[in-house]
């Protein structure tokens, strides 16, 4: 992927989580566009209205609406969506629930990190990950992202 800018959309609910992922992608080396959506229908019609699709959407599981699965689900049924990549964000680590995420096409699983640094590391990791392997799954010992990983 040769890109001069990443666009990203992030799918989180959560204030806080979202002003550190604005403050990880301005430590980022890379030239990012961030789109932020708080709920899990917004994220669908933005997606199935909007001409230019994202690079990648990092999308958060418990979400008002329509949570991450449904959209992880509509996204992956979608011949127009189907080929984001898309990076799971979640506070909890239930290793049925990642089994599921990587059947249902999640491309990534990031347990949020308690701390900003680790935070930051993890996103520019992905991101450059998303680079690297443009829409490719990984392998399913691939798919849970910890910063050991690097």
């Amino acid at each position: 992927m040769n890109l001069k800018q990443l666009n990203i959309l992030l799918a989180d609910d959560d204030d806080d989580d979202c002003l550190f992922f604005k403050e990880a992608l301005k430590s980022s080396t890379l030239t990012t566009h961030l789109t932020v959506v708080s709920n899990g229908e917004y994220l669908m019609e933005l997606l199935n209205k909007t001409p230019q699709l994202p690079d990648v959407i990092f999308l958060d599981l418990n979400m008002p609406r329509k949570n991450g699965f449904e959209c992880l689900s509509e996204i992956k049924l979608s011949d127009k969506l189907k080929q984001i990549p898309v990076i799971v964000f979640s506070t909890s680590f239930e290793q049925e629930v990642v089994n599921r995420l990587y059947q249902n096409g999640a491309h990534y699983f990031i347990r949020k990190p308690s701390e900003f640094s680790q935070f930051k590391k993890i996103i520019q990791q992905m991101l450059l990950l998303v680079i690297q392997q443009n829409t490719k799954q990984p392998i399913e010992q691939n798919f849970v992202i910890t910063l050991q990983n690097n």
